[in-house]
C-alpha cells in the first residue's frame, strides 16, 4: 500500500510497542485487514530509537510524550496500570480515542469495557475518551458465555482458572522457564519441600511454579478474594450489563507458558441442552468447538496457543439441574486475552472515523 492510501486513513499509535504484549500487538497488525493510515510506535525513554517491523515495514520507536500523541486518532497501550492512568487520559485530551488494555479504567463507569463480539455497541459511548480492555482471564472465556446468555439468559457463574505464567508478563514467564530449567530430568517431587528447595527464587509468584498448582494470582482482597478473582466478577457483570449476575471464581496458575485455561459451571433463565449449545458455540464469532471426548478431543493449552478464537469442550449439562451447562475453555491470553481484543476495539474506532469522515466533509 503506498503512503498516498494510507494518508486518509485513521492515525494508530501503539503505546508499549517493546513489550510481551506489544510484540504480539505488532504481529497482529500486519496479519489483519489493514485499515491504519500511520502507525506510531510509543515506549519509554530507554527504548525509544529501537526499529520494529510492523506490516513488513521497519518503524523507529518514539519516546512516551505529550507530543508523542499529535495527530494520532486511536491510541493502543499496553502498559502497566499506572502508566495507563496517567497517559490515557493525555492522550484522549490530544484528540485520540485511547484503547487500555490496563486495569486502570476498567471499572470506571465513563470507560466502556468491550468485548467486540459481545457489546461492540459499548464502544461509541466514551465520555472520557477511553475504551477498556477486560482482563486476560475474563476474555478467555466471555466470548463463549455471551453467546450463550444471548440464548438462554445466564443467572450464575462458578469459574476456576487455570492460568499460564504469562498472564504474570515476563517476568512470570522467564521465572517459569528458570524453574523447569532447574528441576528438570531430577526425581523432584516426591518430598515436601524439594522443589521449593530446588527452585530459590518464585519471582512474581508466592510459591515453585514448575511441578506445581499454585491456587492464586493477583494481590489480596477482603475476605480473602485475590484481584483476579474479583476480576472476573466485576468484568463479567459489566460486559454482560448484568450487574446482580452471581459470580464466584477461583484462580489458579499453572506451569504453562501462554493460554488461560477455565472451567465454568453457567446456570441459566431457561433450560439447556448440550445439542443446542453447540450449535450456538459452533456458529458464535471468535469461538471453535473441540468437544468428542471419545477420541481424546478436547481443547489444551499446547494446541491452543497461538490461536485467536476462545476453545470449547467438555460441554454437559449438569447431572442434577437441566437449567446449567458445564465446560472447559482455553483462549491464548496474549492474543485474544489481550492484544487481538486491543486491536478489535480500535478497528470499531477506525470504522467508525472512517464512516463519520464524509460526513463531516459534507
Amino acid at each position: 500500500m503506498t503512503s498516498t492510501d494510507r494518508s486518509s486513513k485513521p492515525t494508530l499509535a501503539v503505546v508499549g510497542a517493546t513489550g510481551a504484549v506489544g510484540t504480539v500487538m505488532l504481529g497482529i497488525l500486519s496479519s489483519r485487514e489493514d485499515v491504519w493510515g500511520e502507525i506510531r510506535l510509543i515506549a519509554s525513554p530507554r527504548s525509544a530509537g529501537r526499529k520494529l517491523v510492523v506490516r513488513g515495514e521497519e518503524v523507529e520507536v518514539i519516546a512516551l510524550s505529550e507530543d508523542a500523541f499529535e495527530g494520532v486518532d486511536v491510541a493502543m497501550f499496553d502498559v502497566p496500570d499506572e502508566v495507563s492512568a496517567q497517559w490515557a487520559p493525555i492522550a484522549a485530551a490530544k484528540g485520540a480515542v485511547a484503547v487500555d488494555n490496563s486495569g486502570a479504567f476498567r471499572m470506571d463507569p465513563d470507560v466502556p469495557l468491550v468485548v467486540p463480539e459481545v457489546n461492540a455497541h459499548a464502544a461509541r459511548v466514551r465520555p472520557r475518551g477511553i475504551i477498556s480492555n477486560p482482563n486476560c482471564t475474563t476474555l478467555s472465556m466471555i466470548v463463549a458465555l455471551g453467546a450463550l446468555h444471548a440464548e438462554f439468559g445466564l443467572t450464575e457463574l462458578v469459574v476456576s482458572s487455570y492460568q499460564a505464567a504469562s498472564g504474570a508478563g515476563q517476568p512470570g514467564i522467564d521465572t517459569l522457564r528458570e524453574q523447569i530449567a532447574k528441576v528438570g530430568g531430577t526425581n523432584l517431587g516426591t518430598q515436601p519441600g524439594d522443589v521449593r528447595r530446588a527452585v530459590g527464587e518464585f519471582g512474581p509468584f508466592p510459591a515453585p511454579l514448575a511441578l506445581n498448582v499454585v491456587p492464586w494470582a493477583g494481590s489480596l482482597k477482603d475476605e480473602g478474594w485475590s484481584s483476579e478473582e474479583l476480576k472476573v466478577r466485576n468484568e463479567s457483570r459489566k460486559i454482560l450489563s448484568l450487574p446482580s449476575l452471581r459470580v464466584n471464581a477461583t484462580c489458579v496458575r499453572v506451569p504453562v507458558i501462554t493460554t488461560h485455561s477455565l472451567t465454568v459451571h453457567a446456570r441459566f433463565e431457561n433450560e439447556v441442552s448440550v445439542a443446542r449449545a453447540h450449535e450456538i458455540l459452533g456458529s458464535a464469532p471468535g469461538v471453535v468447538v473441540c468437544d468428542n471426548p471419545a477420541e481424546g478431543e478436547f481443547p489444551t493449552p499446547a494446541d491452543v496457543v497461538g490461536t485467536d478464537p476462545t476453545w470449547v469442550g467438555r460441554v454437559r449439562r449438569s447431572l442434577d439441574d437441566p437449567y446449567s451447562l458445564e465446560l472447559f475453555l482455553c483462549g491464548d491470553n496474549l492474543r485474544k486475552g489481550a492484544a487481538l481484543n486491543t486491536a478489535q476495539i480500535a478497528e470499531l474506532v477506525a470504522a467508525e472515523l472512517t464512516s463519520a469522515a464524509p460526513e463531516a466533509a459534507k
